[in-house]
């Protein structure tokens, strides 16, 4: 049986890159997939060394100086090298271009510290603790068009009682990610989520 192929495009020090690249050496994901590369858009990005560590295929394919068509283009480029079935986001602070969207339409997946109906964009634990919320979720979406608009395919909530600076909710909503993420990264694989990812691509179809 051939396994499905992964690529995950990190930007800065990839702790849930870590978490997944350790969970298919021995964990949920064992067995479940091929992670053929770890793919980051900055040269100084802690997780490339991280994934080096572990024994994985690494690159940087930087994005300083490109518009994000031009970057698109690279990055297709260096994702042709690997013909991954699927790319997990995991802190990859640059916004596909659409024709990276459109070549992996229901086939990117993202991880999100927040509900994205409540919040899109960056540092979602930062709006938590503007907003002094009581409680949280952590959203893993397929990615479209939008920033953090994608289908949702699992939410977790996360407890904020007690937790009153971003450090600390940041702390609390990294420990459901690391698991989470790799949990619905075993569904994905499992076939769960076809339906979702289907009607996602048939609407681009009816558009």
């Amino acid at each position: 049986m051939t396994l499905p192929r992964a690529v995950i495009l990190i930007s800065g020090r990839g702790s849930n890159m870590e978490a997944i690249l350790r969970e298919t050496q021995s964990g949920i994901l064992e067995g479940q997939c091929t992670i053929c590369g770890v793919l980051s858009n900055r040269e100084d990005a802690l997780g490339i060394k991280r994934a080096q560590a572990l024994g994985f295929p690494t690159r940087i394919v930087s994005s300083k100086g490109h518009d994000s068509t031009a970057y698109g283009q690279k990055l297709l480029t260096a994702l042709s090298d690997w013909t991954p079935d699927v790319i997990v986001l995991a802190g990859f602070m640059r916004i596909l271009s659409r024709d990276v969207i459109a070549a992996y339409r229901g086939r990117i997946v993202n991880i999100h510290p927040a509900d994205t109906a409540a919040y899109q964009g960056p540092d979602g634990y930062g709006w938590a603790a503007s907003n002094k919320l009581t409680e949280t979720s952590i959203t893993v979406h397929l990615v479209d068009e939008g920033v953090d608009t994608g289908p949702v395919l699992h939410q977790e909530p996360v407890s904020l009682e007690g937790a009153f600076t971003r450090e600390d909710i940041a702390e609390r909503g990294l420990q459901v990610e690391h698991a989470l993420y790799s949990r619905c990264l075993a569904q994905l694989f499992a076939g769960h989520y076809d339906a979702v990812i289907t009607s996602f691509q048939l609407q681009r179809g009816r558009e």
